[in-house]
This record gives C-alpha cells, structure tokens and sequence, in this order.
C-alpha cells in the first residue's frame, strides 16, 4: 500500500451550497414526516389551509435532494444558486402563508370563507345525521393543538423562515467574492 494515498469519504471543506441544500431537506422531510404523524397516527385531521402548507413541502424536498445532487457534483453556479433561490422563496412564501394561517386561528384576521366561521349549509335533515358520522368539519380558524403557545401552522412559520434563512445563507456562501 505503499505509494497510494487514503481517499477521504468526506470533504475537509464541504461547500456551503451542499451544507444548506442538505439542511433544507432534512428539516422538510422531519417536518413533513411530523404532520404525517399528527394526522395518521394521532389523528389530528388538517384543515383545508393546513393541507395548501403542505403544498410548499412536496416542492422543496425534490428540489432540496436536486440541488444538493448538483452542489456535489460541482455543478454550474448559476444552477445552484437558482435552486437555492427556489427553496428560499418557495420557504419564505410558506412562513408567510403560516403567520397567516395562525393569525386566522388566533383571530387576529379573518380567513378564507370557505374553512372559517360557522358551517353554512348541511343539507337535508334526513341526511345530516348520516353526513355527521362519516365527516369531520376541521375549521381552519380552530387551533387543534399547540405547544408553548404555538399551533401547528404557527411552526410551521418558524420552520419555513428557518428553511428560508438557510437558502439565503447559501446562496451569500456561493455569490461572495474569494
């Protein structure tokens, strides 16, 4: 063994690209796998507006595993801070859209007519018995679980910024000047 040289499965200095690419998708996946779990496991049905949050997650987690494929691979770096940019914008679209949604839920503001305030129309009464026991109404201005304070959308905003700090982080790391 003479003469070879050890290959490093690591890189002593791991671009800041990659670093920040990897960290928005672990905390999507965690986060994703979390509203999975309060739904399928504990039973917490999401609201309309809840389900639209999901939305920004089901973008960024291909777009994260991209990105980060491409930082790896040394891509063009006008491709890496694209996807960077996307998932920084796409995470800040939702810590926004989830500010808004707690803001609803505390009644700072009123939401969307169609998940807020008092249920509308239920049909005939013959029928309503029997709607009654196959569906659960979830309203988007009830708050159905929180912690410190916080309700699900309201971490969501606070994970969304984070994820959007990140991405900006990333693409500052990758447009400073050496």
């Amino acid at each position: 063994m003479s003469g070879m040289t050890a290959v490093s499965p690591i890189p002593r200095k791991s671009s800041p690209a990659l670093v920040a690419a990897l960290a928005i998708l672990l905390i999507a996946a965690a986060t994703i796998a979390g509203a999975w779990y309060f739904q399928l496991v504990l039973g917490l049905q999401p609201c309309p507006m809840c389900l639209e949050q999901r939305y920004a997650y089901y973008l960024v987690i291909p777009v994260a595993a991209l990105t980060a494929f491409a930082a790896g691979q040394h891509a063009a770096r006008g491709l890496v801070i694209g996807g960077l940019a996307i998932l920084a914008l796409a995470t800040l679209a939702n810590a926004v859209f989830g500010a808004y949604h707690a803001g609803v839920e505390w009644k700072f503001w009123p939401g969307p007519a169609d998940c807020t305030g008092p249920v509308g129309n239920l049909g005939s009464a013959g029928s309503l018995l029997d709607r009654l026991d196959k569906v659960k109404v979830v309203m988007c201005d009830e708050v159905q679980w929180s912690f410190l304070g916080l309700s699900l959308a309201g971490y969501n905003a606070l994970i969304s910024l984070l994820m959007a700090a990140i991405g900006a982080w990333g693409i500052a790391k990758v447009t400073k000047p050496n």
